[in-house]
């Protein structure tokens, strides 16, 4: 296991035990103190436990190396996981919001210090985790790790939260303002608003790696710039792209000196496919299509037209 793998499971099962020892918190002391606010945060973070178990689960599975089931790897299965922990977003935002909207009909109730301690505990825990977890994500660009991330930082919103609507409770209480005890369900539901828009954003990305979106056009024109630097490139007829997960799959089709030898052309395979990779860790695989190039050529022929000139050639 690599350096930046092992990172990013330590990440993942950190945020699993947290997220364990934070609901229980939340759920002994909202029950003990008559918080039910600190009660909605509970259950909010025992959905934030089947997230993280979730992305662990991935995470586990797209590390499985190739097999003849799977030529490309599992690296999609950190996204199915990702998508998972989007719809657990989604479904916590419309949870913490109706509860919010069903307390402002209710009596408020008592708040009280020890309450307000555990959400400034969870806060802050839960902002520790989203930068750690963050970090490791983006180190080894994994979308089960970033999309735990965004889980955690939805904590933040929703600890907030609950922060805000004890101490406005406890200040109400304390002056006399018994509408200030309404300020917790206001704040929630803005922080539902806020969740919902991190389910929509992970769940997009998700989307979009699912249905074989094309890399950003960044990356397209560094794949470029490292060909055109290849003398044995006559002539660049499509570059494609796309995530696989925590890496990048490259299609290439090239045009080459038609008068080269089999052997010729599979070293130049080798070598772009080694420079492409060199250029973007990123890159695991990259699939080269050689097409024939004539020097007398005034025009170079259509990616549709050449498509047929030569069959493709392995890389490895």
């Amino acid at each position: 296991m690599s350096v930046s793998n092992a990172s990013s499971m330590l990440a993942a099962w950190l945020s699993l035990f947290s997220n364990i020892a934070l609901t229980l918190l939340k759920l002994i002391v909202g029950f003990l103190f008559n918080s039910q606010v600190l009660i909605a945060d509970g259950i909010h973070n025992a959905g934030d436990v089947i997230a993280s178990a979730t992305a662990l689960g991935s995470m586990r599975i797209s590390a499985i190396p190739p097999d003849e089931d799977h030529p490309y790897g599992h690296g999609k299965a950190e996204v199915v996981g990702a998508s998972m922990v989007a719809v657990i977003l989604m479904l916590a935002a419309f949870y913490i919001g109706y509860h919010s909207i069903m307390l402002l009909f209710e009596p408020p109730a008592q708040p009280h210090v020890i309450a307000l301690i555990a959400a400034a505990i969870s806060m802050v825990w839960k902002l520790a985790l989203y930068v750690y977890t963050m970090k490791a994500g983006r180190a080894a660009n994994s979308k089960g790790l970033i999309a735990t991330a965004q889980d955690h930082l939805a904590d933040v919103y929703a600890s907030a939260a609950a922060f805000l609507g004890i101490g406005l409770a406890l200040i109400g209480e304390y002056y006399g303002y018994s509408l200030l005890a309404y300020g917790d369900p206001i704040a929630g539901i803005i922080v539902a608003l806020l969740i919902l828009k991190l389910a929509y954003e992970t769940g997009r990305e998700s989307i979009d790696i699912l249905m074989e979106k094309a890399v950003q056009p960044q990356k397209i024109d560094d794949y470029t710039a490292v060909l055109s630097a290849m003398p044995e490139v006559k002539r660049i007829d499509r570059i494609r792209a796309r995530e696989h997960g925590h890496y990048i799959v490259v299609d290439i089709r090239i045009g080459v000196d038609a008068t080269l030898t089999i052997q010729q052309g599979h070293d130049i395979s080798r070598l772009m496919k080694r420079n492409i990779m060199q250029a973007d860790a990123q890159v695991t695989e990259v699939l080269v299509h050689l097409n024939p190039w004539y020097a007398d050529e005034k025009e170079a022929p259509s990616a549709a037209a050449t498509t047929k000139s030569a069959p493709p050639t392995s890389s490895r």
